[in-house]
């Protein structure tokens, strides 16, 4: 059948009522950011009025994963001592916790399954990005970019609900193809659409959109290049898979993007492990 996917996904937005924004305080935070002349005092008082993504975003700062010799106690203290860019990415990730913390039975995902793949493959695409020797503020839109990948099953699950997938029909086909088939459109494209009415930038919506497949992306494809192979090693770790994991299979196109060997897969798997171990501690309330 010949889908118009602009009206398809018109039609999915509706079904699924409408897509929530994001908490007011995180939009006023990137807003700030935004403008290179801000004050890190205003950003401050700004993420201290929420006390969910202020202690989120304090409890990240203090893990392991950052490896401060010193322990951070307050919101000015983490944007000096971890930089504006890593604060954005922190900002987005608390303000994302709970709104992505819950199950998705569409996509047979128990509470807080979804959350664990997107950080993971938030923080494997980091470290990919980085090995490829960019500067750090691509490699925290990087970050970002993994967070964001998924975002779009937030939505589309709930009419996935109704949808009765045989055995057959998930090993024949990626599950995002699966989606496209029946709906016109996938949830990597619903995610682009609610990341543009979020108003991110559109690198990451490029990212979000491509992320399954990254050689259909005609400009900036280092980014959902990243996003992609990160998302598949995190799958390959079993983290956060639903009905949709069954098939995934690696675009080559990223190897020699990402001057990644496909012979070094293994050796990479290996590499990401640590990371994978530090998710439980950072999921903790």
């Amino acid at each position: 059948m010949d889908f118009n996917k602009s009206a398809a996904l018109d039609q999915v937005l509706k079904k699924v009522e409408r897509i929530p924004p994001l908490p007011a305080v995180a939009m006023k935070s990137l807003r700030l950011m935004n403008n290179p002349n801000f004050n890190m005092k205003e950003l401050a008082e700004i993420l201290a009025t929420d006390q969910a993504i202020a202690s989120t975003l304090l409890r990240w700062a203090n893990s392991a994963y950052y490896g401060l010799k010193y322990p951070i106690t307050t919101i000015h203290q983490a944007i000096t001592y971890l930089g504006e860019n890593t604060v954005r990415s922190l900002v987005l990730t608390a303000s994302l916790n709970t709104y992505m913390n819950r199950p998705l039975p569409g996509y047979y995902l128990d509470r807080g399954e979804l959350w664990k793949h997107s950080v993971g493959v938030a923080m494997v695409s980091r470290l990919i990005m980085k090995k490829h020797g960019e500067v750090n503020l691509v490699i925290e839109e990087a970050y970002t970019a993994g967070l964001l990948a998924d975002i779009g099953k937030m939505a589309f699950e709930i009419v996935l609900r109704d949808v009765i997938l045989n055995d057959e029909a998930l090993q024949q086909m990626p599950f995002h193809k699966l989606e496209s088939n029946y709906f016109g459109v996938n949830h990597a494209e619903l995610g682009a659409e609610m990341a543009r009415r979020w108003e991110f930038p559109e690198g990451l919506q490029l990212a979000i959109t491509y992320h399954h497949a990254p050689s259909e992306c005609k400009v900036n494809s280092l980014l959902p290049s990243t996003v992609h192979l990160a998302d598949a090693l995190v799958t390959m770790l079993g983290i956060g898979i639903g009905r949709d994991g069954l098939q995934y299979s690696i675009d080559p196109f990223v190897f020699p993007k990402l001057g990644i060997p496909e012979e070094k897969l293994d050796s990479l798997l290996e590499e990401i492990l640590p990371l994978a171990s530090q998710i439980p501690e950072l999921m903790k309330a």
